[in-house]
């Protein structure tokens, strides 16, 4: 642990973002690594705002934001990333798209380097067997909102070290995250559990049981959940809940996990929730 100063994260989306914003916030240098220059700029603008409601929140001090900020490089060349003594994957999920960088990672870091992902549903095993190192994969899942949510599921792959897992839960903790350990299976606990939660609200409203609006408001208040089914499968995005509707069912064979036909079709409509202004809600992307 005491070696590891400088993080690489692969991917400035929603979660990238995040995961570059606690680690920079923590002391570690990061390079936040993007295929585009304007998924990197809105990367970075994003955590620039972000860092701003916590000083505005008196979590952070304006120097602590500031100096956080400073900590993050962007950049558009993967190569540069051999400099980084750990390495955190935070594409989109697709096993197509994880498994290239993953052998690309592999070629890159050096030999000692931990390689982990922050998948939410893909086998770690699987993507291991993509490197030269399976004993240095490790699953390293955080939660949406990145900064504020406490939950880091740490998962093991067949081959990884103890060593690795010891090493990765000791970094979630200087984060002041809680890691939770977890092995490798579709879903691993999360998403096996509540995924297949939100494809039957879904299911709830496509078979005309009741609105969104009813769905959602029987969760909230009589199951004290915070949010409803509905609005938080939007705030995921619709896209994602459908790929790991898919890795579920591919996974683990059950039609119990058959994604809602509905989803697809929103989905397939560009309709992915929050983030493309309409999903189950309508939102104001402005």
């Amino acid at each position: 642990m005491s070696d590891i100063h400088t993080i690489g994260v692969i991917g400035a989306g929603t979660m990238g973002n995040g995961i570059a914003h606690v680690f920079a916030r923590s002391g570690f240098t990061v390079h936040l690594c993007e295929v585009e220059q304007r998924f990197l700029d809105r990367g970075l603008s994003t955590i620039r705002k972000n860092l701003s409601r916590e000083v505005e929140k008196s979590k952070l001090t304006q120097a602590d934001a500031d100096q956080a900020l400073a900590r993050i490089h962007g950049t558009l060349d993967r190569a540069s990333l051999s400099a980084c003594d750990f390495l955190v994957e935070a594409a989109t999920e697709r096993f197509e798209i994880k498994s290239e960088i993953f052998r690309d990672l592999d070629r890159i870091a050096r030999p000692e380097v931990i390689l982990a992902t922050n998948t939410s549903s893909i086998s770690i095993t699987k993507l291991a067997a993509q490197t030269a190192r399976p004993d240095r994969v490790i699953g390293m899942h955080f939660f949406n909102p990145v900064p504020m949510m406490k939950l880091v599921e740490v998962i093991r792959g067949l081959a990884t070290s103890q060593p690795t897992f010891d090493t990765v839960r000791s970094l979630a903790e200087r984060l002041g995250k809680s890691p939770v350990e977890v092995n490798d299976a579709p879903g691993f606990v999360s998403n096996r559990v509540l995924m297949p939660l939100l494809n039957e609200a879904m299911f709830a409203v496509m078979e005309g049981v009741a609105t969104p609006e009813a769905v959602d408001e029987v969760f909230k208040l009589g199951m004290a959940h915070p949010m409803g089914p509905l609005t938080l499968a939007d705030f995921i995005g619709l896209d994602v809940c459908l790929d790991i509707m898919r890795v579920l069912h591919d996974g683990l064979g059950d039609p119990k996990y058959r994604p809602c036909p509905l989803l697809i079709r929103m989905v397939d409509a560009g309709w992915l929730g929050r983030k493309s202004g309409r999903g189950f809600y309508t939102y104001n992307t402005q």
